[in-house]
């Protein structure tokens, strides 16, 4: 009997030795249920640190970003108008041209034109639509509309500037600031937004300089026009009165039609 057991109890521990060395990787310290994959492990470890290296290159490009002065650039200050006043000719125009005041601008305008005289009126009842005194009543009508509208425009954007100074100084300042408190992504996103804006403003500000200008150009074209217009008007007016009135001399027989004093 001792000799039957201690030959059963041989083969049992080479069965069990056996058995470890045909399984080494399914058992991690007699627990059957834990595997240890080193490869998988390389790859886990490797996936870290390149999200690692993602972090520190978003933290840096948001939180370090300190060399914005290169491309700062200056804003120039838009400097009041002084009109010269010897003795009251211009009276307002200066306000007019710094200030948003359409009242001045209208009693500045009115004050630095000439004024037309009680009988015109008497005298340009007589005249037709599409006369020649009627368009210069026309042009003249039409630019003290907009004239005074000019002035307005170029003294509210005058005031603007200097209001608006102190927020654009603001949003310049924040925006080159290389420290941590503006520099994350979201204040980031805010100054992008304000910048819009004020874009926006500015844009708003110039269109309306752009329609000052081009009702001014409409005033100096009905100018032009009906100066090219009282020309034509003035040769064909002549050259009817040459035909109907001869104006030829003693001697002759024909009537000089090429003439226009």
């Amino acid at each position: 009997m001792p000799f039957q057991f201690k030959r059963h109890r041989k083969w049992i521990i080479v069965g069990v030795a056996a058995l470890l060395t045909a399984m080494p990787s399914f058992a991690l310290f007699g627990m059957g249920d834990l595997v240890f994959d080193m490869q998988s492990y390389a790859s886990l470890v490797q996936q870290l640190t390149m999200m690692r290296t993602q972090y520190n290159m978003l933290k840096n490009n948001i939180a370090h970003f300190s060399f914005k002065q290169q491309w700062q650039t200056t804003l120039h200050t838009l400097e009041n108008a002084n009109v010269a006043n010897m003795f009251g000719e211009t009276a307002g125009i200066k306000i007019a041209l710094n200030s948003n005041s359409p009242s001045t601008s209208s009693t500045a305008w009115k004050t630095a034109t000439i004024s037309m005289n009680s009988g015109t009126s008497s005298y340009l009842q007589g005249q037709s639509l599409g006369s020649s005194r009627m368009s210069q009543l026309a042009m003249i009508e039409t630019a003290d509309s907009i004239s005074p509208d000019c002035l307005t425009a170029v003294g509210q954007y005058r005031s603007n500037r200097t209001e608006n100074a102190t927020a654009n100084s603001s949003l310049l300042s924040n925006q080159f600031d290389s420290t941590d408190s503006t520099n994350t992504e979201v204040q980031q996103l805010n100054l992008l937004n304000a910048a819009e804006a004020q874009k926006l403003s500015e844009m708003q500000a110039q269109g309306t300089l752009h329609t000052c200008l081009a009702g001014q150009m409409t005033v100096a074209n009905m100018e032009r026009r009906n100066a090219a217009v009282e020309d034509l008007n003035t040769a064909v007016f002549v050259q009817q009165q040459r035909a109907t009135n001869d104006a030829s001399a003693a001697s002759e027989s024909n009537t000089w039609q090429t003439y226009l004093p």
